[in-house]
């Protein structure tokens, strides 16, 4: 194998703790009896609701829209009936504004039969993918067709397919592209035309063989010569942008800039067929695959939800709770947030919730530095990690820039092999935080 496909600087082997549900087939969990619509789902402005309470809507109409700034419409994920347009619990800001739809459980599930896109000219393929509510799947959320229009200065060339799923327990890629390949494809082939391009390169990790074989069954029956599944080391946080990039072109985006100013635009494989879903079905984005795991969950799984379902009702369904349940995170172990109810709906962007048990978490309160120099080398930005935590705990959280604050995205490498168990990547959040206030 190719040792050189990974990214040069830092990184870090955590347990993968995958063999929960890498071998479970996406199941298709029952509707619930509500949903939760955050409406803000996405970066750029929140969604302005476009129903009353009691309203009753259809399966996939639109039910908030942004009219300025970025952002993309929220639909309905299923029949039903406006219940309320108030707030709900949120893994991040603790409360955000929703929208409550009590479920229609006799309604007829809509039917999206395909239609043609090869025919169609790249500004209609845009606007479809614009109505459908795309935002990048494994990411922070950003609008997918706001990326699928780079700055005029920054031609792209290189379209990369992100099927790394480097973080700890998540399958929920894995599985879609061994259960949906063609679908990826077919995506991924969207985004070219859109792009204007030929190039694209699909980033797997050797970690998940049968996706590889999989992936590159599909790719050499299409026989389109510019699409290429590149094997990549298994190495954390080998699915950022940035690190991704450089791994597979070789190319390295400067600190502050976007992926399209080294001519790369890279979107996760779940977007892809997220992509595919609404420009070749006309189907919007109010499902997802999100990865149950750990030892606090009765049975572990790969599930398809609808968008606003509440972690409680996937309790529910998948038998309860454990016994030794010691935290529960919205996300992976290495970027996600810990949360403190069951009540907190899932989103676009939701990968995992993990219910990790005394033995899959480390409870040892923190020390001060011991000045070890770890997170300098494990860094992958090359940043100074201890050096915010430093200027953080003296209250001088303006004076971090100079350390690279800005360029973090909090990937948790740092945190991961701390001896003194420094939780450096809360220091980087609240140094972000106080010092653009």
């Amino acid at each position: 194998m190719n040792s050189l496909l990974t990214f040069p600087k830092g990184g870090v082997h955590p347990p993968e703790s995958k063999e929960q549900t890498q071998g479970l087939a996406i199941e298709v969990m029952p509707l619930p009896d509500e949903l939760e619509l955050i409406l803000s789902q996405h970066i750029g402005a929140p969604c302005t609701p476009t129903v009353a309470k009691r309203d009753v809507v259809a399966e996939g109409a639109v039910i908030g829209t942004v009219s300025k700034g970025l952002g993309v419409p929220l639909h309905a994920p299923a029949a039903g009936k406006i219940k309320d347009i108030g707030m709900s619990a949120h893994p991040v800001r603790v409360s955000a504004p929703s929208i409550t739809l009590t479920v229609d459980r006799e309604a007829t599930p809509a039917a999206y039969p395909a239609r043609d896109w090869q025919n169609l000219p790249t500004d209609e393929l845009l606007a479809r993918v614009a109505a459908a509510g795309i935002v990048g799947i494994g990411g922070a959320g950003f609008p997918t067709h706001v990326k699928l229009r780079p700055p005029a200065d920054s031609p792209v060339d290189t379209l990369v397919l992100n099927g790394a799923e480097c973080e700890p327990y998540i399958t929920a890629d894995h599985r879609q592209m061994l259960e949906s390949p063609a679908e990826i494809l077919t995506g991924a082939r969207i985004i070219l035309k859109i792009l204007g391009i030929d190039s694209c390169h699909i980033g797997i990790e050797r970690n998940k063989p049968d996706a590889i074989t999989e992936m590159s069954r599909v790719v050499a029956e299409a026989d389109q010569a510019g699409i290429v599944v590149r094997p990549l080391q298994v190495k954390y946080p080998q699915g950022s942008e940035k690190q991704l990039i450089q791994a597979i072109t070789g190319r390295k985006v400067p600190a502050m800039a976007l992926p399209s100013s080294v001519g790369v635009v890279v979107h996760n494989v779940g977007t892809a067929k997220a992509v595919y879903d609404a420009v070749a079905l006309g189907k919007p984005l109010y499902e997802k695959v999100v990865t149950i795991a750990g030892q606090g969950i009765a049975r572990p799984a790969n599930l398809l939800v609808k968008v606003g379902t509440r972690v409680g009702d996937i309790v529910n369904y998948l038998g309860g709770l454990r016994p030794g349940l010691a935290k529960v995170v919205m996300g992976g172990p290495m970027m996600g947030f810990a949360v403190s109810t069951l009540d907190v709906p899932i989103t676009k962007t939701t990968s995992a919730v993990l219910f990790l048990g005394e033995e899959e978490i480390d409870s040892n309160p923190h020390s001060q530095c011991i000045r070890c120099g770890w997170c300098l080398d494990a860094c992958p930005m090359g940043l100074e990690p201890k050096e915010i935590g430093l200027y953080v705990e003296a209250n001088r959280p303006a004076e971090t820039a100079q350390f690279g604050v800005f360029d973090c995205f909090e990937c948790g490498s740092c945190a991961y092999v701390c001896p003194a168990k420094r939780p450096l990547v809360q220091f980087v959040r609240l140094a972000k935080m106080k010092a653009k206030r």
